[in-house]
């Protein structure tokens, strides 16, 4: 019992540490690396907790997908940090007063446990004995929890779309391709003829 004992703090000690790191490191790519221990610890965890589907899963798509699209993305686009942190305080008390309920949400989850320990298993749905934990995960997830898993799709669909759209810029100076413009244009719009004199050349450069 000594070593699961010690693998678990060992992954919770370093979870917690790197998630830290996250917020704290100063370079948004050390952030992004931290990132990437941090779910490998967590998946750690799901390990110890028997549920090696949800650790897999979370190292395949988290930190083979996600992590490492954010990595790219940080590396090879050209953000100004420092313009984007302009609008910080303005956004504090609305960070603090979200960070103030989520905090009292896991003090009272934290409360719960220790005063009843047996509140946790109240809520748990009794898993079948005789199918393995992926099977186990399905059934509990596309069953009972249906609305919910959907509801959570439609939430990253809404973050991913406002992520785009926050992040779109147009840089000015940069012609682009209008179609409909090029479709409509005829022989008035597309050609003009200038008379020059001999020996002289336009005075005016041609747009």
């Amino acid at each position: 019992m000594i070593f699961p004992a010690l693998f678990f703090y060992l992954f919770a000690v370093l979870c917690v540490g790197s998630a830290f790191m996250v917020i704290a490191a100063r370079n948004p790519v050390h952030s992004v690396l931290f990132l990437i221990l941090a779910f490998v610890n967590a998946s750690g965890l799901f390990l110890l907790m028997g549920a090696e589907f949800l650790a897999m899963i979370l190292v395949v798509v988290y930190v083979g997908a996600v992590a490492v699209l954010f990595l790219f993305v940080v590396m090879m686009l050209d953000v100004d940090f420092a313009e984007l942190k302009q609008g910080f305080l303005q956004y504090l008390p609305v960070g603090a007063l979200v960070a103030a309920i989520l905090l009292a949400e896991l003090m009272m989850v934290g409360g719960a446990w220790v005063i009843n320990p047996a509140v946790v298993k109240a809520v748990v749905a009794p898993i079948p004995g005789n199918v393995t934990n992926t099977e186990a995960l399905g059934l509990v997830l596309y069953t009972r929890y249906i609305h919910y898993f959907q509801l959570a799709g439609i939430v990253l669909l809404v973050a991913m779309i406002g992520a785009i759209v926050l992040t779109l810029r147009h840089k000015p100076n940069i012609k682009r391709q209008s179609i409909p413009d090029q479709v409509a244009r005829t022989k008035a719009t597309a050609m003009e003829v200038r008379k020059v004199a001999s020996g002289q050349g336009l005075k005016e450069t041609a747009q």
